[in-house]
C-alpha cells in the first residue's frame, strides 16, 4: 500500500505560480512512476507531468515549458512547479503513484488549484 498526501493549491493571479508537493508513505521501494493529473469540472482526468524512477519526465503539451516535476528521494516527495499560471489551469489536481509489478494506481485526496484575476 502507498499512501499520497498533497499540499500547496490555492488561489492564483494569471501569470502566478504555485508549488504543489505530494508526500508518499507505505511501499516506497515498490512505487515505478510518480504523477500529477488534473481534472477540471465536465472534464476528464488528464495526466499532467510525470517521473519515472529512471528520473524520465513526461508532460503534456498544454504545461510544457510552464511546469516542471521534480522528487526529493530522501523525503519521497515530489513537486510540480506551476509558473505562467492560466485560468484553463484551473482544476483538481492529482497526486499519483503506480507500483512496479503489480501496475497498481495509487491516488491523493487531491487539491484545488484555481486561476482567476
Amino acid at each position: 500500500q502507498v499512501q499520497l498526501v498533497e499540499s500547496g493549491g490555492g488561489l492564483v493571479q494569471p501569470g502566478g505560480s504555485l508549488r504543489l508537493s505530494c508526500a508518499a508513505s507505505g511501499i516506497i521501494f515498490s512505487i515505478y512512476r510518480r504523477g500529477w493529473y488534473r481534472q477540471a469540472p465536465g472534464k476528464q482526468r488528464e495526466l499532467v507531468a510525470s517521473i519515472n524512477s529512471a528520473g524520465t519526465t513526461n508532460y503534456a503539451d498544454s504545461v510544457k515549458g510552464r511546469f516542471t516535476i521534480s522528487r526529493d528521494n530522501p523525503t519521497n516527495t515530489v513537486y510540480l512547479q506551476m509558473n505562467s499560471l492560466k485560468p484553463e489551469d484551473t482544476a483538481v489536481y492529482y497526486c499519483n503513484a503506480v507500483q512496479s509489478g503489480t501496475w497498481t494506481n495509487y491516488w491523493g485526496q487531491g487539491t484545488q488549484v484555481t486561476v482567476s484575476s
